[in-house]
């Protein structure tokens, strides 16, 4: 008997990207951000597909869901119409969702002098406070650094471009890294 996979899609906060749950594991332990077709070119196979679809922009992969960005104007039921078809020629051939080397990390800003017990704190606030509600919203956000006060962090998937990310960075991240570390962060900047 064949697996049958359903792909669910949910709304974001960012309504030009749409959150497709897939119900398996993609990414162990990770995501990936594919901010143009070329990104995707050499590192996957599943992202390649995706952006084959007129109207897409973007696409990030997290472990067990993606989420699509597309063209202001173009409509989702012209995408979906198209994407389908594609899932499921990647699935059926069960391509890999990454392949070839990992791009190398983001450089970290900030002063490498900074504490690494505050990085890590910083990090496990993250992790175990934003992360997760943020994957809840098709995205991911990721630590860059620390300098002077000041928290660098990256948003990739639907809170890159969405229209409440600064709300989502100064009320909800500065706000709680500034409760659990109020004498050292003074605000929190995307990159």
């Amino acid at each position: 008997m064949d697996d049958v996979l359903t792909i669910r899609t949910e709304k974001t906060p960012n309504p030009n990207s749409l959150k497709y749950n897939v119900g398996k594991l993609l990414i162990p332990g990770g995501s990936a951000n594919f901010p143009t077709p070329e990104s995707a070119e050499k590192r996957s196979p599943l992202a390649r597909r995706i952006f084959g679809v007129a109207g897409v922009t973007g696409v990030f992969i997290g472990s067990d869901f993606f989420t699509v960005t597309r063209q202001e104007g173009v409509a989702w039921g012209v995408i979906n119409d198209y994407l389908a078809p594609a899932l499921e020629q990647f699935f059926e051939k069960g391509e890999p969702v990454l392949q070839g080397q990992a791009p190398a990390d983001a450089p970290m800003l900030g002063d490498v002098a900074t504490d690494p017990a505050l990085v890590s704190k910083i990090q496990q606030l993250l992790d175990e406070k934003v992360r997760p509600a943020v994957a809840q919203d098709g995205g991911d956000i990721l630590y860059r650094g620390f300098e002077n006060g000041t928290v660098f962090l990256e948003m990739h998937g639907a809170c890159s471009s969405c229209p409440s990310s600064t709300a989502t960075l100064k009320a909800g991240v500065e706000t709680m890294l500034r409760q659990h570390l109020p004498d050292v962060v003074r605000e929190v900047v995307a990159v």
